[in-house]
């Protein structure tokens, strides 16, 4: 009996070195905490919207398949994702936290991934600092650290090979110089952003143009032609006819990296957060109000940001594909030399409307998550000076979001309205190989 007293004791010994148990419980403010600092990272590098997809999406899976590992209710993304490894479990056997994991899991490839991610050092000692006040031990940090690290470097490994490096070897975008294609804007006329990222290996599409839609409507002159209407339809629209409504909603969705201001001889950037931000900090803002564990939140954030990343790659495969003019330079050239729109045309082709494409998508998985009509109040960009804005669901938003760059003059409405036509097939296409996987994975469970 002593003996066997005795073996039980060294069994719970050992079952204990793999997950302290009784270490604290982090929240999904911790993980909102990385997103914030990595957005903030974005702002200074200036980096654009569709890498910056492709950096939330990396951190947020790293984070992710840690959770995977350790939580029985979440499933790995082999099987869900492109190409996705199996994740290998850590060689570590002391005690960790497998929260703490997830989070040092996210700052360690957003490190190495963005441009200043050496920054991070700085954000996870001061983590760091505050986990030990609430009661994390040295040990525990240490193997949730060395856990973290270990999935981090399988995910970056993933990420390598996601085809994004080749992008540096294609020859420099020259625009067509054809009637009706693209040509650079005011008032910093950049080259075009990431031409050549529908290259970049998909989530979820078999390809880039899965979802390719129908052609934009023709350029054309001749004031009869449909297209000439949307153009008159975006020229009275930034002027006499744009309310004051119109230019507040414009103003609260534009989330343009590139936005510059004049000051004397000099353009200045305006340091705006990216639209794949703006839809994270949304996630966090539901995940927070419906109380959602640390667990379930992180996946929530790896599906939004894994829907903006193929969003992004089918959009931009359209934009270069059509290649259409922006109503800016259509206007100035064809009705009135001297029109500005409301917001600066970002640098990139205009069908299809990048907006409408990510907020359908994000939009389609969180009402996934937490239903339609789901009434909730965004505030990401107060600390950017503007006002925060409540909707009655998150296709509320993803709808205004979309019309908000034809009051900007920055879109035409067969761009917005087919960018929202391909989000939100994208984004139901990721919720179903989700819920193929967990479906499958229960049954397995069951036998």
């Amino acid at each position: 009996m002593r003996y066997l007293s005795i073996c039980c004791a060294l069994l719970l010994c050992l079952s204990g070195c793999n997950k302290q148990d009784k270490t604290p419980e982090l929240t999904n403010k911790d993980i909102a905490k990385v997103i914030d600092q990595m957005t903030e990272f974005m702002i200074h590098d200036v980096t654009n919207p569709p890498l910056a997809a492709r950096f939330y999406s990396y951190a947020c899976l790293a984070g992710y398949e840690v959770i995977a590992l350790n939580d029985s209710n979440c499933v790995s993304m082999e099987g869900v994702l492109n190409d996705f490894p199996q994740i290998k479990t850590p060689l570590d056997s002391g005690a960790y936290s497998y929260q703490l994991s997830a989070i040092l899991a996210m700052t360690g490839t957003a490190k190495k991934m963005q441009p200043s991610g050496s920054h991070f050092k700085e954000f996870e000692e001061k983590l760091l600092d505050s986990c030990r006040k609430i009661g994390f031990s040295d040990e525990v940090i240490h193997h949730s650290r060395s856990y973290a690290q270990q999935i981090s470097k399988q995910i970056l490994v993933y990420a390598k090979a996601d085809r994004y490096n080749r992008i540096s070897n294609y020859p420099r975008y020259t625009p067509l110089g054809t009637e009706g294609s693209w040509y650079p804007t005011p008032p910093a006329f950049f080259a075009p952003v990431e031409p050549y990222f529908s290259t970049v290996r998909p989530f979820s599409l078999d390809s880039s143009s899965q979802f390719k839609p129908v052609p934009p409507v023709p350029y054309s002159k001749n004031k009869n032609s449909e297209f000439f209407k949307m153009l008159t339809a975006n020229y009275k629209s930034g002027g006499p006819e744009l309310t004051d409504s119109n230019r507040v909603i414009a103003a609260f969705w534009d989330c343009n990296p590139f936005a510059l201001k004049n000051e004397g001889h000099l353009l200045v950037g305006m340091k705006k957060i990216s639209p794949g931000a703006h839809w994270l900090g949304i996630a966090g803002i539901a995940c927070q109000k419906s109380g959602m564990s640390f667990q379930k939140s992180l996946e929530i954030y790896s599906m939004v940001s894994v829907g903006l990343m193929d969003s992004f790659l089918g959009c931009w495969d359209e934009k270069f594909r059509s290649n259409r003019i922006r109503p800016e330079t259509a206007i100035r050239n064809l009705i009135d030399p001297q029109w500005k729109p409301l917001l600066q045309t970002p640098p990139f082709p205009e069908y299809l409307s990048g907006h409408s494409c990510i907020s359908s998508t994000s939009a389609t998985i969180l009402t996934y998550y937490f239903g339609d009509n789901y009434k909730y109040t965004d505030n990401v960009e107060v600390k950017y000076g503007l006002k925060a804005r409540s909707f009655t669901s998150f296709h509320d938003a993803s709808r205004e979001a979309g019309i908000s760059r034809f009051y900007g003059g920055i879109h035409f409405m067969d761009a917005i309205d087919n960018g929202m036509t391909m989000g939100t097939a994208i984004g139901q296409l990721i919720v179903s190989k989700l819920k193929n996987k967990q479906t499958r994975y229960n049954i397995n469970q069951q036998l």
